[in-house]
């Protein structure tokens, strides 16, 4: 029997999607805007608690053990992928306006995704164990690593780390999951029996932090500003973000000699881009004018992420 996934039965896609239409349709704006501020930037500080406290510490030192195949999947997404990212914005620099040739390098330093990755390395027959431990430590290194590496990258004032970034990063996304590792022992348990319910929580938020984004983009002037020939050279841009990804990782599990199982959890884990800490960290680092426009390409490109995981996981599981 062929296994089919359509693409509106992934609830992240449908939720990106309503909160997309929402921001074009009903945008928040004026005091709607500041009210739709602080519900983000709340849901995101709950959102990392979370993360904290279903992370097991365990799986971190157990990740940082398997040094051969996480220094490399390390290396790949943070250090090949934001060269990739940063071509393709001085590329996009000519066809696109600024924000959203930026957009490019600001994927390019995201982590992987977990949920997905681990499910498509399952489907392809990979070793799942080192897909979620690595996707795992990547976003945890993300929080981490994604916001000064961008900076360093772009060498502008639309990229200075300022204090005020630093703290916010630190108040929202680094203080509530230290305080979830902290308190993890009493309460991991009863969030690995509502997976569902935490599930839905990741989608919620990144929905809600979408949503601001567009809001703000939209008020700028989004649709006058992409016409046919723009879109077109977005989605173009990212099909070779995408390509180049899966291909050069790929490529490295070959040269590093790896076996095909561990391969498939490096390809998975190495092209695939993390909405989950691209969204939420673009609304503390870019003002809610911008954020919108720079995510457009994180937005698209996890949309075709998925679109070509499903195949891609099939065909490598038939050998």
């Amino acid at each position: 029997m062929r296994l089919r996934i359509p693409l509106l039965s992934d609830p992240m896609i449908v939720m990106l999607l309503v909160a997309t239409a929402l921001a074009v349709v009903f945008p928040a704006t004026g005091q709607w805007q500041g009210i739709a501020q602080d519900v983000s930037s709340a849901a995101i500080f709950l959102l990392f608690l979370v993360n904290g406290m279903r992370i097991a510490r365990g799986e971190i030192a157990q990740g940082l053990a398997n040094w051969r195949f996480f220094l490399p999947l390390f290396l790949w997404v943070f250090g090949m992928m934001p060269l990739i990212g940063l071509g393709l914005s001085g590329l996009a620099d000519t066809v696109l306006p600024p924000l959203v040739a930026l957009g490019f390098l600001y994927l390019g330093t995201l982590p992987s995704t977990v949920q997905s990755a681990a499910s498509y390395t399952s489907l392809a027959g990979g070793n799942i164990a080192l897909s979620v431990v690595g996707a795992a430590l990547l976003n945890i290194a993300g929080v981490f690593v994604t916001a000064p590496l961008f900076a360093a990258f772009a060498g502008s004032e639309a990229a200075d780390l300022g204090s005020d970034a630093i703290v916010r990063i630190g108040v929202m996304l680094v203080l509530p999951f230290a305080i979830g590792q902290a308190v993890q022992k009493g309460v991991r348990g009863c969030l690995n029996a509502r997976k569902g319910a935490v599930a839905w929580l990741d989608r919620v938020v990144i929905g809600i932090a979408v949503y601001v984004a567009f809001s703000g983009a939209v008020e700028q002037g989004l649709g006058t500003r992409f016409g046919l020939g723009e879109w077109s050279a977005l989605v173009a841009l990212v099909c070779l973000f995408l390509a180049l990804a899966s291909g050069g990782a790929w490529l490295v599990g070959i040269l590093l000699r790896q076996e095909r199982r561990d391969r498939i959890a490096f390809l998975f884990g190495g092209a695939q881009k993390s909405v989950a800490i691209g969204a939420p960290l673009a609304a503390i680092l870019f003002p809610v004018e911008a954020a919108g426009f720079v995510i457009a390409p994180l937005l698209l490109y996890h949309l075709l992420q998925l679109v070509i995981a499903a195949p891609l996981a099939r065909r490598l599981s038939q050998g």
